[in-house]
């Protein structure tokens, strides 16, 4: 049984739960499911990645939420920056099926909610691709989603990222910096990193 909230289509006995929570200044209503990353709140470093975006320094252009799960994220930077288009891709259907649910619930139009395996249907530039990678899906997805981000950017587009400590920040910040030629820590709270590259 795969019940992963990283594969396609988790295998889950559904148990829907919603829930309000203020993200950025506002308050957004959620529905989550089984077969989802944290479905009972949205997980802390999701949000201390969201305090610590730098959404002035980023250039002209819409922003990627990679990975955006059940929406917390790319819905929070939509409902606060309206003028900015957020593309937010996932692997997990259900997880979509529920994104595409909660933009509604929300009223949030300025988003593009869609299937890809990181960058599989990801088709044009970005102004900043953000992302809390799914760690247990394996090493080898967060270093494809650090490492290939570059191609997907916009000149002087940021890439934000969140990982613990012991959940390889300091790895991804190596990968980070061998592949932009930059890398800052923008934020360090409870174990969690900020990282933060530049497209020169």
């Amino acid at each position: 049984m795969t019940n992963h909230y990283y594969t396609q289509n988790p295998d889950v006995l559904h148990e829907e739960q919603h829930w309000p929570f203020t993200l950025l200044g506002n308050e957004l209503l959620f529905t989550t499911d089984n077969g989802v990353f944290s479905k009972n709140r949205v997980d802390y470093g999701s949000r201390v990645l969201l305090d610590a975006f730098n959404a002035d320094k980023t250039p002209a252009g819409p922003w990627l939420d990679l990975g955006t799960g059940y929406g917390p994220i790319g819905l929070a930077l939509a409902k606060k920056w309206p003028e900015r288009q957020v593309t937010m891709v996932d692997v997990n259907e259900l997880a979509l099926a529920l994104a595409r649910q909660n933009a509604v619930a929300n009223q949030i139009e300025n988003v593009e909610i869609k299937s890809s395996d990181i960058y599989a249907n990801v088709t044009q530039r970005y102004a900043a691709i953000i992302t809390n990678p799914p760690v247990r899906a394996g090493k080898q997805v967060v270093t494809t989603m650090l490492e290939e981000a570059a191609q997907h950017l916009l000149p002087g587009g940021t890439l934000t990222v969140v990982l613990q400590k012991k959940q390889g920040a300091p790895s991804a910040k190596k990968h980070m910096t061998e592949t932009f030629g930059n890398c800052q820590i923008l934020k360090k709270d409870k174990g969690y990193y900020i990282l933060e590259s530049t497209l020169n």
